[in-house]
Parts: C-alpha cells; structure tokens; sequence
C-alpha cells in the first residue's frame, strides 16, 4: 500500500481552519494580483502568513554554496524586480519551543530545493526561513508544512511569534522542571487569539528552565518565563518568575520583574491579560514606540500591573486555561536505545575535540545531548534530510533548535556518541565548537534583508574561517566568549548581549562609503541575557578582525583569576579599550586599498543607495564632519559617565551629544547656528525634520524623536536603565546623522 501523499496527510493532521486560512490566502494573493486589496492591508495579511519581501540584489551566501539563479520575468537583475510578483521573498517557519521532528525535517529540505536556494536557515528565534521564496508557490509550500504538523500563521507582523525555550528542555540537568508543554501550551492559545490581533508592534515569548543558563533569554523578551519551584504546605509547586517589557531593537530594554511566582495554572490567564492590555493601550501610531516595553515605560511599572490584575478579574474563564496541565506529557520524550558505555577504539579523527565542546551530559544517567553547529545557521536541503536519517537512527527522530542557530539531538548514548559523529561528519555536520568564540550568531544583514547595512553573514563566515585556522592556539580563556553579529542597529543578530557585538553602519570618506561596523561592549548572556552592552566605537568593517584579535588579546593580558571578559572589560574601562582601538579607525584613500570600499563577500563598490542630494560644499564639509565627530566624543564621555554611576552626567551628556550632531547637519545648509538649544532643535526641526530630509528610509522619523523627546523630558534623576537607554538613542541618533550626511554629500 502507497504511503499517504501530503494532501491526504494535511487532510489528516491540520486543523480545518488552518486549511481554510490557507485557502483564504490564496484567494487575498489572486485579489491583489487583480488589484482588489490594498498593499498596505495585503502586507500585514501575508506577513501574518509569515511572508516577506527581502534584498534581491545581492547573491552571494557566504557558507560556500552559490545561490540558485533566479529568473526575473524582467529578465534584467540589474534593474531588480519591480513588483512583489518577480521579486524573491523569505517564508518564516514558526517551530513552538524549538522543538522539530525528522519528517519535518525532511520537508523543510524538499521545499528547499524545490522552491528556494536549497538552504535551510535557523534563526535567533529557533524558526526555519527559507529565502528566494517566489509569493505565488506560498499557499502550497503552506500546505506542505501543514501535512507534517507545522504552520506558519502569526510568524511575523504585529502578532505573538514564535514561542522560544531552552533547547535543553526536559533533559537539563540544572532545570527546576520542563518547560516544554507549558511553552508549546502558551504556544497554541494565543495562535489566532481573539486577544492577540490587534497590536501594534509584535509579541514576544520565551521560557527558561532556570535561571542561571543563557538558553532561553529570559530578560530581554515581552514576557519571560522561569521555572521555579516552591514547597506549599508541605508539597512541591510548580509556578514561574514573569518577566515583561524586555526587548532589544534599536533601544534595549531589561524585562521587570512581574511576579516572583507565578502558579503555573495561572501562566495562561495571566499572559492574556497581559496581551488584553498591550491591545487596548499599546501604541497604534508610531511603530517605533509600539512595543510593550514603552507601553510598560509609560504608564509606570506598577499601573501596568494594576491594569493587568484588572483584565483578570474581568476575563471570563477559560477551560483551556487549565486543561493543559493534564497531559503535561505531551511533550515527553522517551529513550529509544538503552544505555551503553563507550567501546569505540580507537575514536574517529577529530572526534574528541568534537566532544569536548559539542556534548553535554543529560540531567538522565546515561544519555547526552549533541549539537550540531551550523556555520550562520544554514543547512543544504541534503544536509537537512542527513540529520533527518541520523535522529531517527539514534533518537526517534526528535531535534530542537536552538536560539544560537544550532540543531540539538537529545537522548544520544555514550557509546553511540562516536557513530553519530562519523555519520554526521559524512555530511560536514560534525563540526566543532558550538558555544563557542567560533560558533557566530548573525542575522541575514545585507544578504536578503532590506534593512541591512553591513554585511553581517559575510563578516561573521571571515570571523569563522580566522579562528578555525587558529584554533590550536587560541587561549582557553578566551574560548567560550560570544561572537554577534547584526546587519543594522536592529540587534536580530542580538549584539547587546554578545561579550563582544557588532551592528553595522557606515561612513563617508571623501566620496565614497564605507562599510563600517560599532563595537559594541559589556553584553552578557548569562543569567538570561542579564546585561546589555553599548556601543564603544566605529570601526571600518575591513579591520573587524583586528578588533578581535585586539580584544581577545587585551583579555588574556589582563584578566584576573576567575574573571568574566564583561568584568575584566568594566575593569580595564571603555576609554582604555577605545583609545587601543582608536588606530584601526582610519581609513586610506580609495587609490591606497579599496578593499575598505566592499563589504565581506561582495567584490562590488560598497553602497547604501542614494535618498536625494543635497547642496553642501566647501569648508562646510569639514565643519560637519567635525561636528559629527564632536558628537561621538561626547556620547562616549556620557559612556564613561555611566561607568562611573553618574547617571545625571551620563544623560546629561547623551541629549548634548544628540543636539551637537542636530547642529552639524543643520551647518550643512550654510547657517550659522549658535549654541542655543531652542534654536538648534527649531532649525533641525524647520530644515531636516519636517521635510523628512533626516528620516531614515526604514526606521523613518524614530531617530529624530529621540531628540525631541529628551529635550521636552529634561533631566529629573535619571537611573542607570533610562541613563543606558538615553545613551543608546543618542547614538542612534548620530548614526542617522552620519547617514544623513552621506546621503547629502556629492558623490
């Protein structure tokens, strides 16, 4: 008997109203062909579907596998597509608490191939994207997903996303208790909820099983959750700490304490009120302050707990609420072979130092888990039904995700430890080095996504393929640092929380543009993302590097026993740190090394695109670029402010620095402004923004109101978090001021 074809497995196993949306979808896309719906409507309709438009003019991938060719009905790349029906687009794939199986697998490596480049990427947020996606194939690549158990409704635009957790999950052996069926539960009652639909910005969900780990990034989520237990009268309870309001973006926030223990039937009734209460006061407006940790910001960390114990009491009641809690086993995951000691001898080559860094024992004697390190989270479709075979053989058939981009098999033996890596070697999987300096976490920067400014994926392959050639000698001290990388300020590649971070920008120099990246410094993972580091200088994206190697080296110099790198990098001081930088700063002329003006895996000149030219000329020029370089000097004393706990200072220094740089961009129309505040912001106001001259192309006028806010906030006695928020927004802010100006300087 034939087994079942996908159609007949969707009718099967997908819910009649997941088939019916995908339908309704198909039907929106022939509508919009036709003219028939708004692009502004049809664009959350299709990101809801987790459909993107991406970059199409760049190619390259940066993992050694050359992009498929695709075919523009315009027939000229040069040009690029002009509508959403010849331009390339990303699907996201929404994996609740990372947790995938190998027939899944197996289709996400067939769609590849069949409707993509043949790659598999893992994001962050332990979703799949599959890019180069052409819009008309998503309504049966949909459908594909479907028959296996996957959707990707809610995968992106102002919904909740996907629901991350510790890869670890159930096995850990630090875990106060398994989080899976608590995340996959809060996962599905709030997919398509009636009190989940009308944000303004999306939603974010993570679960950790303690508290000490990285795994689940507790802090820097919408609503985090940590399992804790408690004895009550005399009986063990399962309950969680809630954490809301994180977030990172352009401006990080550190999630509050909501509650030190949330008793687990109350995690679902909680999290609706809490989405009942972003809905109805959330920002609808302005994008940029729609998250909730401004809307936490706004009203005051007390009234927003008020609020939310008010929609409780007014919610009426839910059986799912609870019904959850009686089949906590859903998730479990059985063994599939007894536990066997290691006999291999002698041990595969390169075996060992896979172990050392790629194995954990479980929290079950006997059994281990494996990663497998995916160089900027790409498999190959082949590589992706590999791994499908090699989980069935060893585990059943059960993987997760992981949010360092990773792929984890649980319940390994440790005598089958040396079969699985040679099979997994036999697909180049068996990499080693996850969790390490090698093991780069990145976004897709200026491959496919249009918000990129550096290429992040190209930097983070030269970062790899340097220490890898250096690995023999690379200091243990140094090992298990974090590598992040991201293409824009937007921090998906999560730099905040790297021990050494980078987010892209750029610079003119005379008449070219430079690929530049900002050092960013005092990030931290541990503790679920217990600390956000900032920006300490801007480097040319050629010498990134050197920049490691300049702070790898600056650690094993002068670190103290049993010191962290953040500990030893607050020690030493930023401007220490920034004054050793400071030389790999300059940049020589285009006729001297060109090399400056291309990015990390593109030959072509480096280019942001042009937004307009404006007139400036002559000594102007300078007196901007001065100015601008005022402006960082000064945002890096608020930074050694901070450092110091003078907060006021800090604050102080940050809004100076952001009215400086208004003052230089303003001096390129050939007034002299004075240093009247009132004066400054009117003009910048009068000549940049209500012309829309400074806005940036993709975070529009936010820059700008960084400025204004401050200026009609003042200073009252700022703590340390708005201190390090201020300081980010300014500079931010100059960001745009430098972009603005290359945008105006002649070519």
């Amino acid at each position: 008997m034939a087994p079942p074809s996908w159609k007949e497995r969707l009718a099967d196993q997908t819910p009649d109203e997941l088939i019916q949306e995908i339908d309704v979808f198909e039907t929106q896309l022939e509508l919009k062909r036709q003219g028939k719906i708004d692009e502004k409507i049809f664009a959350e309709t299709r990101l809801r579907r987790g459909v993107y438009g991406q970059r199409y003019d760049n190619g390259q991938r940066h993992d050694g596998v050359e992009s498929r060719v695709l075919e523009f009905p315009s027939g000229d790349l040069t040009k690029g597509p002009t509508t959403m029906w010849d331009a390339p687009g990303m699907q996201r794939i929404k994996i609740p608490f990372g947790a995938v199986t190998a027939d899944q697998l197996d289709v996400l490596g067939d769609l590849a191939e069949e409707y993509s480049d043949a790659i598999v990427h893992v994001t962050t947020r332990q979703d799949f994207q599959l890019h180069f996606i052409h819009i008309e194939d998503t309504p049966n690549l949909m459908r594909r997903l479907g028959a296996v158990g996957i959707t990707t409704r809610e995968a992106c635009g102002n919904s909740v996303r996907n629901v991350t957790a510790c890869p670890r999950s159930g096995v850990c052996a630090d875990e106060a208790f398994d989080v899976s069926p608590y995340a996959r539960a809060l996962a599905y009652f709030l997919l398509g909820h009636k009190d989940a639909q009308d944000f303004g910005r999306k939603f974010k969900i993570s679960f950790s099983g303690c508290g000490g780990r990285a795994c689940g990034l507790a802090h820097l989520h919408d609503m985090g959750v940590v399992a804790q237990t408690r004895v009550v009268d005399g009986e063990e309870k399962r309950g969680f700490e809630l954490y809301v309001g994180g977030g990172l973006g352009a401006v990080p926030y550190q999630a509050k304490l909501y509650d030190d223990f949330l008793a687990a039937e109350e995690l679902l009734p909680t999290a609706q009120a809490i989405c009942r209460v972003f809905s109805r006061l959330g920002e609808k407006r302005n994008r940029a302050r729609a998250r909730l940790k401004f809307l936490v910001a706004k009203l005051g960390f007390e009234e927003f707990r008020r609020l939310v114990n008010e929609e409780l009491e007014q919610i009426p009641e839910d059986d799912r609420w609870t019904a959850f809690l009686d089949d906590l086993a859903v998730t479990d995951e059985e063994p599939t072979r007894e536990p066997r000691a290691l006999t291999m001898d002698p041990l595969p080559e390169g075996y060992e130092d896979w172990q050392r860094s790629n194995v954990e024992a479980q929290g079950q004697p006997g059994y281990f888990m494996a990663t497998v390190c995916l160089p900027l989270g790409d498999l190959s479709a082949d590589q992706t039904r590999a791994v499908a075979a090699i989980a069935r053989k060893y585990n059943g058939g059960r993987l997760r995700t992981s949010v360092e981009q990773n792929l984890v098999l649980r319940w390994i033996t440790e005598g089958d430890l040396p079969e699985l890596y040679a099979e997994l070697a036999e697909s180049d999987l068996a990499l080693p080095g996850a969790s390490t300096l090698i093991d780069i976490t990145t976004c897709p920067g200026t491959d496919t996504c249009k918000l990129g400014i550096s290429s992040s994926r190209g930097l983070a392959a030269e970062l790899r393929k340097r220490i890898a050639a250096r690995s023999f000698e690379i200091d243990e001290a140094v090992e298990g640092l974090k590598i992040k990388v991201s293409g824009c300020f937007n921090s998906c590649g999560q730099h905040h929380i790297a021990d050494i971070g980078f987010y892209g920008v750029s610079r003119k120099v005379g008449s070219h543009t430079v690929p530049h990246f900002q050092v960013v410094l005092g990030g931290q993972t541990a503790d679920n993302a217990a600390a956000y580091g900032l920006a300490t200088i801007a480097v040319p994206s050629r010498v990134i590097p050197e920049v490691v190697e300049t702070l790898t080296g600056l650690f094993i110099r002068e670190r103290e026993p049993g010191e962290s790198f953040q500990a030893c990098i607050d020690r030493v001081g930023k401007a220490k740190i920034r004054a050793l930088l400071q030389p790999l700063t300059e940049v020589p002329s285009y006729e001297q090394d060109a090399s400056y003006y291309s990015d990390w895996g593109d030959p072509r000149e480096y280019s942001i695109g042009d937004m307009g030219i404006g007139e400036c000329a002559g000594e102007v020029v300078t007196l901007v670029e001065f100015g601008l370089s005022t402006s960082e000097r000064i945002a890096f004393e608020a930074l050694e402010d901070l450092e110091e706990g003078k907060t006021y200072m800090a604050a102080s220094k940050a809004f100076q620095a952001m009215l400086q740089a208004a003052k230089a961009v303003t001096q390129t129309q050939n007034i002299d402004v004075s240093d009247d505040v009132d004066q400054i912001i009117g003009e910048f106001k009068t000549r940049f923004y209500d012309t829309e001259i400074f806005h940036d192309r993709f975070a529009g006028p936010k820059f700008a109101n960084y400025l204004f806010r401050a200026h009609e906030e003042g200073l009252k006695s700022p703590s340390a978090e708005e201190a390090h928020q201020r300081i980010e927004e300014a500079q931010l802010f100059i960001e745009a001021a430098h972009a603005c100006y290359n945008r105006m300087a002649p070519a």
